[in-house]
C-alpha cells in the first residue's frame, strides 16, 4: 500500500509547529485466534447454571459447582481439562429430554464368595472396589455393592438392592435420555496379571444399561450461541435430530457458520458406541464435512460423553497450535477402552473409516489413541463419492487460511478506494488496485507456506484471480486457490531383501 493513509488524520491547514505523529498498526499486526471449545450436555438438579446459556468454565471444580457434582458436564470438564488444561472452554447445559426415561442396569450376585477378597468393579469406566468376606451371603455382598456405588459421587448412577431379589443391585442413570444406555458394567479390567481377580467362589451377572430414551431439545440452545466463535463443539448426542440442528448452525449455507455471511467456521466432535455392523449402517446415514464422530466398541468402558469431551479436547489442543497436523496417536488420557478381546480389528477399523467414522485403537501404553480424524462427509451433492472434506484437518486448515486472509485485507484495506491497474495516483492516497490486492494475497500466501499451512506458491500464483467486477465498480472478485499442505498418513515401504549382495555391489 502507498504511504500510510493515516497521514490524512493530521489536518493539512495546521499553523502551529512542528512535529505531529499518528500511529498506524495496519502493517504490523498478525492474525490471532482464540478458537474456544464448547461442550454441551445435561446437568443435575443441584446445578445452578442457567440452561441454554454458554458459560466460560475455568476448571473441573467450576463445572461441578455450576452443573452439579458428578453430572455429565462435570465429568466432561474433568476429561477436557486433563487433556487440554490451557484451552479456553465454554459449557452449555440443556434441559433433560421431555418425557425422557433414565436408563437402568443391574448387578446380580449369583454365587457368594468362599474366601475374602476385593471385588474390582468397573462401572462407567470408573473403578469401584468392594470388600467381600468369605462369610458374606450373596445378599450381603449386594448390599455392599449398592453402598459403594452410592458413595462414589462421580458415578453417573444410583443403586438400590432389589425389593424381590436381595442378591440383585438395581442401577439407574442419574439423568434421563439415550446417553445412559452407554454405561458399561464389568470387572477385573486389568486382569489377573495385574492382580485383578474376583474373590474365590464369587460369580456376578451384569445386566447392561438399557431402556434410556429421549434427547435434549437444542432449538433454544443453538440460537443462544449468537455469532460468538466456538470452534470445537463437543456434542455427546449422535441422534439424527440433534446432529441435523447443529450441522445447520455449522453448515456451509448462507446462514451457517461456514457461509459467506457469518464466516465463523468451526466443527462438531462426538463419539458413538455400537456394534461393528450397526456402526457401518449408521455411518452411511451421515454426510457432513463439519462433523466428526469417533467410533467405539460396544463394550468400551469409558462413557460416550467422556469420550466426546476427550476427542474435542485433543482436537482443540492440537489444531489450535497447527490445524494441518494429523491427530493420529493422540491419547485419550485416563479413559479406559474395551477389553482386548472386545476391540475392533484392523479390517473393521478400515471399513468404519470408509463409512465416514473417525477411528481409534489402543496404543502401546494401553491408552485409546486417535487413528484417523475422519469426518462423516462421503458424497457430493450428486451422491457421488468425494473425499474433499473427509479430514478434520482440511476444514481447520481452510479456516485458518481464510481468517488470515480476512484479517490482512480488513486491517490494511478496510477503508480504501478502488482504481484500475495503471491509474496514476499520488502518494498517500488510500487506493488499492487489482494488482496491489493480488500482491497482498500472494504475500499472505507466502507467509502461510512459511507457517506450514500451504504449498506450491507458483501454482497458487498462476491460478489466483483478482479482477474488478464489470458491473459493480466498488467490488473486487477473487478466486483464492490454496494448495493445502498434506499430513503424512501412510509410509509405504517395499522390503526388498537380499540373502547376499554380489561382489562389487555398493
Amino acid at each position: 500500500m502507498p504511504v500510510a493513509g493515516a497521514l490524512s488524520d493530521i489536518p493539512s491547514n495546521l499553523k502551529q509547529p512542528l512535529f505531529y505523529l499518528t500511529v498506524d498498526g495496519s502493517q504490523a499486526g498478525l492474525s490471532t485466534q482464540r478458537e474456544p471449545a464448547l461442550l454441551t450436555g445435561q446437568m443435575l438438579t443441584g446445578g445452578v447454571a442457567a440452561k441454554n446459556v454458554p458459560i466460560a468454565v475455568g476448571s473441573a471444580n467450576n463445572a461441578a459447582a455450576l452443573f452439579g457434582f458428578g453430572s455429565m458436564l462435570h465429568r466432561m470438564a474433568i476429561v477436557f481439562f486433563t487433556i487440554a488444561p490451557n484451552h479456553e472452554l465454554w459449557m452449555m447445559a440443556v434441559a433433560d429430554p421431555a418425557a425422557g426415561v433414565a436408563a437402568a442396569g443391574a448387578i446380580t450376585v449369583t454365587t457368594a464368595a468362599t474366601q475374602a477378597g476385593t471385588i474390582p468393579l468397573y462401572l462407567a469406566g470408573q473403578n469401584v472396589n468392594v470388600l467381600a468376606n468369605g462369610s458374606d451371603t450373596a445378599a450381603q455382598i449386594a448390599t455392599k455393592i449398592a453402598a459403594a456405588v452410592n458413595a462414589a459421587q462421580l458415578l453417573p448412577m444410583s443403586a438400590a438392592v432389589d425389593g424381590t431379589n436381595p442378591a440383585k443391585v438395581n442401577l439407574t442413570c442419574d439423568w434421563p435420555g439415550l446417553t445412559g444406555n452407554d454405561i458399561v458394567l464389568t470387572d477385573c479390567f486389568y486382569g489377573s496379571l495385574n492382580g485383578e481377580v474376583l474373590p474365590a467362589g464369587l460369580a456376578l451377572t451384569y445386566t447392561q444399561f438399557s431402556g434410556g430414551s429421549g434427547v435434549p431439545d437444542f432449538t433454544a440452545a443453538i440460537p443462544a450461541l449468537g455469532d460468538d466463535e466456538y470452534d470445537y463443539v463437543g456434542l455427546p448426542y449422535t441422534d439424527a435430530a440433534s446432529l441435523a440442528l447443529w450441522e445447520i448452525e455449522y453448515g456451509f449455507t448462507q446462514s451457517g457458520r461456514w457461509g459467506w455471511q457469518r464466516q465463523l467456521y468451526g466443527g462438531i466432535f462426538s463419539a458413538r458406541r455400537d456394534t461393528y455392523a450397526n456402526l457401518l449402517t449408521y455411518g452411511a446415514t451421515r454426510n457432513a464435512p463439519q462433523t466428526s464422530i469417533m467410533s467405539f466398541e460396544p463394550l468400551t468402558l469409558a462413557t460416550t460423553w467422556e469420550l466426546c469431551a476427550a476427542y474435542t479436547a485433543l482436537a482443540a489442543d492440537s489444531l489450535l497450535g497447527d490445524p494441518a497436523l494429523p491427530l493420529h496417536t493422540l491419547e485419550f488420557t485416563g479413559l479406559l477402552p474395551a477389553k482386548r478381546q472386545d476391540r475392533f480389528n484392523f479390517n473393521q477399523r478400515e471399513a468404519l473409516a470408509n463409512a465416514g467414522l473417525a477411528i481409534q485403537a489402543v496404543g502401546p501404553s494401553g491408552a485409546i489413541q486417535i487413528l484417523r480424524e475422519q469426518t462423516t462427509y462421503q458424497r457430493n451433492q450428486y451422491g457421488q463419492g468425494d473425499d474433499a472434506f473427509e479430514l478434520v484437518t482440511t476444514q481447520f486448515t481452510n479456516a485458518r487460511l481464510f481468517r488470515r486472509l480476512r484479517a490482512a485485507a480488513e486491517t490494511k484495506y478496510g477503508r480504501c478506494k478502488l482504481a484500475n491497474d495503471g491509474t496514476k495516483f499520488g502518494a498517500g492516497q488510500k487506493i488499492v488496485t487489482p494488482s496491489l490486492m493480488k500482491a497482498e494475497i500472494l504475500s499472505e500466501y507466502n507467509g502461510a507456506i512459511t507457517d506450514g499451512l500451504a504449498e506450491d506458491f507458483n501454482s497458487f500464483r498462476d491460478n489466483l484471480t483478482v479482477v474488478r467486477d464489470s458491473n459493480i465498480p466498488t467490488r473486487l472478485n477473487v478466486i483464492y486457490p490454496p494448495d493445502l499442505i498434506n499430513g503424512l498418513r501412510t509410509l509405504a515401504v517395499l522390503g526388498q531383501f537380499r540373502l547376499q549382495y554380489g561382489r562389487g555391489a555398493s
